[in-house]
């Protein structure tokens, strides 16, 4: 039965509303703001790996999406609303075709978020493109404490339809990987298991499953 553990998936579709903001609450009340087309209109994220930039990117496309804008994730073509992750891996052809995008988009009033692991200014990308991510706002993604961990993981187990007792939610925590996604990850695989055995999700039965036990 560890298998069915192990048969991890990426999270279901990611929603701005199950962000955990944590002491990220006013980037959080920027990307809501963003929506509504503010004087502002760029945005870009730095933090280590692991920290939610990803998942917060994700569900913001979906958010703009389903406020009926148009959304190009990448960075490298242009739409009402552009998205761009992990701009740190571009290389020279890709940074000359962002900067152009950058621009296009600018002048037309659109939306950019985009995110990368450092700030705009430590960068190595175009000195041109470095000075475009940083005319927009700057925002540090802090990674969540523990506690705030443990309150996603609850909040996303209900999203899951069940409940995810206390115990079961601080022994993911010391047991497995610590950044959300392979968290939420593994939350879904856990709740799939527990169909397929027909058992209540318990300590015992996670334990059970970690260890390999059939």
């Amino acid at each position: 039965m560890r298998q069915l553990l192990l048969d991890i998936r990426p999270p279901a579709r990611p929603v701005l509303d199950r962000f955990v903001a944590g002491r990220n609450g006013e980037l959080l009340a920027q990307l809501d703001a963003l929506l509504a087309r503010p004087a502002e209109r760029a945005v870009y994220v730095w933090g280590a790996p692991g920290s939610g930039k990803s998942y917060l990117l994700e569900a913001w496309a979906h958010a703009a999406e389903a406020a009926g804008l148009t959304v190009a994730r990448g960075g490298l073509t242009a739409a009402q609303a552009v998205v761009a992750d992990q701009i740190d891996d571009w290389d020279a052809p890709q940074q000359a075709a962002a900067f152009a995008v950058y621009n296009q988009v600018r002048d037309s009033g659109g939306l950019w978020l985009a995110a990368g692991r450092l700030p705009p200014g430590e960068l190595a990308l175009l000195p041109e493109l470095r000075t475009r991510l940083g005319w927009g706002l700057v925002f540090q993604m802090l990674p969540l404490d523990d506690t705030e961990k443990r309150a996603a993981l609850m909040q996303y187990a209900e999203s899951l339809g069940f409940r995810l007792e206390t115990p079961v939610a601080d022994y993911l925590l010391t047991h497995t990987a610590r950044d959300m996604q392979s968290l939420l990850a593994m939350l879904e695989a856990l709740d799939r298991a527990s169909l397929e055995m027909r058992r209540p999700i318990t300590l015992p039965l996670l334990r059970q499953l970690l260890s390999g036990q059939p």
